[in-house]
């Protein structure tokens, strides 16, 4: 089946994610035997067993999440022929991962590290995020640079949908803009909670501090973040991906992207995110959305119907 994979980012986590995946399918189950070797702690056990605390910390939630998109990709990859893959912010490194760009190893010691950097980026330079309800995202844009004054920041982080984007800078920054976007017509501005002012300015010193993995180039297109872009070239895709830390995540732009590719898309990890904003942002867009053994095996047995 040609389809694009996409695969999901941060927030997606839960206790009990990938368990079943692991118990059905030796291919899953070896995904996570490597990943935890990869990583030297047994991360397998904080995913299915918790505490949830210690499993939404920024470097277990993120390989979490990597690992379990590639468990289920594992498992359903070989019926796939790709055509692009694209992922939402950490949902990149495992979208590079699913078409041969980045081994397994080295995706998930990247995204932990990647984790450990903007945790310790967010702790010297605390910030904050929110998500924006009903305003179109040029006007996010033009009241965040209002907004961003005496050596506080605040930016469009993530152009989620054409009605939502997530802003991300300085606390006080946010909060102003908060307001300014309510009195401009915004429907909510909902505080997220999270250890950081990701994809923001203040994340600069963990884009310098991120090392390079060994890449190669993929055998399909990744559709980047940080340009929206096709993406087939090794360096191309280092490169973004450090841009990717302090750059917005243009979805939106991405999703119309891979739309042109004209193949269904298949959303592998937990949560059902990425088909949601698909349809809203290309209505009639085909998706399937494989989180659980059961979504998987059915897909198996009956394909995306």
């Amino acid at each position: 089946m040609r389809a694009v994979v996409l695969c999901p980012g941060q927030g997606a986590q839960k206790v009990g994610m990938g368990k079943d995946l692991a118990e059905r399918f030796p291919d899953a189950q070896r995904v996570f035997a490597r990943a935890d070797a990869a990583l030297g702690v047994e991360l397998s056990r904080v995913m299915w067993e918790g505490p949830e605390i210690e499993l939404t910390l920024t470097h277990n939630a993120q390989p979490a999440i990597l690992i379990h998109a590639l468990a289920v990709h594992a498992v359903v990859g070989p019926g796939l022929e790709p055509v692009a893959a694209a992922g939402h912010s950490l949902g990149e490194y495992a979208a590079y991962a699913a078409v041969g760009a980045v081994s397994l190893e080295d995706a998930v010691r990247l995204v932990r590290r990647r984790g450990e950097l903007m945790l310790e980026a967010g702790r010297s330079r605390p910030g904050t995020m929110a998500a924006v309800i009903g305003l179109d995202g040029e006007r996010v844009v033009a009241l965040c640079a209002e907004a961003s004054r005496d050596g506080q920041v605040v930016v469009a982080a993530n152009f989620n949908a054409p009605d939502q984007t997530v802003i991300s800078g300085d606390r006080a920054a946010v909060e102003r803009a908060g307001e300014a976007l309510k009195a401009a017509g915004a429907r909510r501005v909902l505080p997220l909670k999270v250890s950081g002012a990701f994809h923001s300015p203040l994340m600069a010193p963990a884009a310098e501090a991120l090392h390079d993995a060994v890449f190669q180039d993929p055998v399909a297109p990744v559709v980047a973040n940080a340009s929206a872009g096709p993406v087939t070239d090794a360096a191309d895709a280092r490169r973004l991906l450090r841009e990717q830390m302090t750059a917005p995540v243009r979805w939106v732009e991405s999703m119309r992207v891979v739309a042109a590719f004209g193949v269904p898309c298949v959303e592998v990890g937990p949560g059902t995110v990425l088909t949601g904003l698909l349809k809203r942002i290309v209505p009639d867009a085909r998706a399937v959305s494989l989180a659980s053994a059961d979504d998987v095996a059915a897909f198996l047995d009956r394909g995306l119907s």
